[in-house]
């Protein structure tokens, strides 16, 4: 049975950030994930994951900065000065939050730019071997073009390759199925695939981003395949509730339930 975190960028929204961990657990969620924690505390978010005994799954390493347009910098040259500063900005947080997996941002950039993919194959390198002594993965995400034009990681083929590549045990694939339906399609094979080197998955409708109950893709089925293919690591909820989340959380009610 999959085991499914709460998007706390993305859920919960009626409500303060740091209220979100309390909505979440109350609505019958174990594991929480977000995209970034820096608004806060590292203490501050420690504790609302102590108090409603939730696991935190996944948050994003810094990525400059977001209200520019900044989606990262591990592929844009001449920023692995901010790449490393970044690193040590988040340990804390993954220190106190007891987080096993980091998602470093690739960036915008050109990925027929030989600079820009030596840029990200040293970020992905350094930042993986940062984190190697504290227990904690490194994961990478292919992002469709339509969500973020000129996103640098807008193939799953090509993280594939690189792993395999650069053979670093922390190093893994966030597999968001959003993402791989866009991309590409053909879910379910890619999964069977990739499964070996994925750390991470995250879900969402396709096309509307919402709800995982509908459109063009079969949950039940794919949660089923995971299963089968005994992935083990969280699923992280990344979608926008078409209303209040509790409204929208019928399909999660079954699964809650036999998880309880």
């Amino acid at each position: 049975m999959p085991r499914f975190a709460a998007n706390l960028s993305m859920m919960f929204t009626e409500h303060p950030f740091l209220d979100r961990f309390d909505a979440a657990a109350d609505a019958g969620f174990t594991a929480v994930e977000f995209l970034f924690p820096y608004d806060h505390s590292p203490e501050a978010v420690g504790e609302r994951l102590r108090r409603n005994q939730l696991v935190q799954a996944l948050f994003n390493l810094p990525p400059g900065d977001w209200g520019a347009g900044e989606k990262g910098f591990a592929a844009r040259p001449h920023k692995f000065a901010e790449l490393q500063q970044s690193l040590v900005t988040a340990l804390p947080y993954a220190q106190t939050t007891g987080v096993k997996r980091l998602h470093l941002m690739a960036g915008i950039a050109d990925r027929r730019d030989p600079d820009a993919v030596h840029a990200f194959t040293k970020s992905v390198t350094h930042a993986a071997e940062f984190f190697a002594p504290h227990g904690i993965e490194l994961v990478i995400e292919p992002i469709n073009p339509r969500d973020v034009p000129g996103y640098f990681l807008n193939d799953f083929t090509f993280a594939r390759d690189l792993i395999r590549e650069l053979k670093i045990p922390n190093l893994k694939l966030q597999f968001d199925i959003y993402h791989c339906q866009i991309l590409h399609g053909d879910v379910a094979m890619r999964l069977r695939e990739m499964m070996p080197i994925i750390g991470h998955v995250q879900i969402a409708s396709v096309p509307s981003r919402n709800e995982p109950d509908g459109e063009e893709l079969n949950y039940p089925f794919l949660f089923e395949e995971l299963d089968r293919l005994g992935y083990d690591g969280f699923v992280g909820c990344e979608y926008r509730p078409r209303g209040r989340t509790v409204d929208g959380l019928g399909w999660f009610a079954a699964y809650a339930g036999a998880l309880s």
